[in-house]
């Protein structure tokens, strides 16, 4: 006996038309981004990097773009988009398609840039979600080979009986380098003279040259130079040693209990971007980060792997901004 056939749509009542068409609508939108989402990434992904290339930004980027090549089957490439402190590169990804194709990788100026510029292009808390904090590198004290000072405590007593006689280099006004630099001032109740520069290297060279005393920076930076003799290495802003300076004392070890300074590089996303793919990326790039091949690569850079999750870097760049907030006020930073 052949069943029935199930009532046409236009024979139904009214209402159990509507009712109908409403669950069809309703599974249709319910299932659309299930089925859109699946299939992620289904277009190339862009890593906008905003700095220049070959700098820290720029290097922790590349690490992840062959790993996310072969993970994910899919061409991933890095766009280099400088200036403003950051915040041209940043304000185009939270401009960009929250689909899951563009994403970005910041520095610790993502954080100070929240208090440094009032009128920023973008809001950090609403157009933004964090992906991974990718790895942390702490910022090593270098000294010139002429200073009256070879150590971090030889410093800090010459700083205080010799107030404005110590000139500190930084790569620009609201720099990681300028805001540690600040925390070590008032960590101390030292004075010290800032002279930024636009960049690292002209910094670090008017450091070899004797022109400035004093230069934070990544350890990526210094440790050539340092190997070298070419500037003196006296401590690392860290709560434990390099494993690429490990006869480089912290400052906490030398008495300076609590000082800590860093830059670090974590990935962003538009905050509209599902959080399925939000969570799919940071896993991925939390496993390539954590891998033995990565790992031996940021040692070398004086860098910690860290591979976190999306609530934890969201976390952790609130206490970054909180942190050197109070830092920027205290010192009356302004930016450039």
């Amino acid at each position: 006996m052949l069943e029935p056939s199930p009532p046409r749509l236009s024979s139904l009542p009214l209402s159990r038309r509507r009712f109908n068409l409403a669950i069809t609508a309703c599974a249709s939108a319910v299932c659309a981004p299930v089925l859109a989402q699946s299939g992620w990434p289904n277009k190339p992904i862009r890593i906008i990097v905003p700095y220049t290339p070959g700098g820290f930004t720029d290097q922790m980027a590349r690490l992840l773009q062959v790993g996310l090549q072969n993970r994910l089957q899919q061409t991933v490439t890095i766009d280099n988009k400088p200036g403003a402190n950051s915040i041209i590169g940043v304000d185009m990804l939270a401009k960009a398609p929250a689909d899951g194709s563009t994403f970005a990788v910041v520095i610790a100026a993502y954080a100070a840039n929240t208090t440094l510029y009032p009128k920023l292009p973008y809001d950090p808390r609403k157009d933004l979600t964090g992906v991974s904090l990718m790895g942390i590198s702490p910022l090593v004290a270098a000294v010139s080979n002429d200073a009256p000072f070879k150590t971090a405590k030889g410093l800090i007593d010459y700083a205080r009986a010799h107030p404005g006689k110590v000139s500190y280099g930084s790569s620009g006004n609201g720099s990681a380098a300028h805001l540690t630099s600040e925390l070590l001032k008032s960590t101390t109740n030292t004075y010290m003279v800032h002279i930024p520069y636009r960049g690292s290297m002209p910094a670090l060279t008017d450091l070899m040259g004797g022109q400035i005393q004093l230069f934070f920076d990544a350890a990526t930076g210094l440790i050539t130079q340092g190997k070298a003799g070419k500037v003196r290495l006296i401590g690392v802003s860290s709560d434990r040693r390099l494993p690429a300076l490990p006869d480089v004392p912290t400052f906490i070890e030398q008495g300076f209990a609590g000082f800590t300074g860093s830059t670090w590089a974590g990935m962003l996303a538009p905050s509209a971007t599902p959080r399925d793919i939000v969570k799919r990326m940071s896993d991925e790039v939390s496993r390539i980060i954590r891998s033995d091949e990565t790992r031996v690569r940021l040692d070398a850079m004086g860098t910690f792997a860290v591979g976190s999750t999306p609530e934890e870097f969201d976390a952790f760049i609130a206490a970054e901004t909180a942190k050197w907030a109070k830092v920027i006020k205290d010192a009356g930073v302004q930016a450039d």
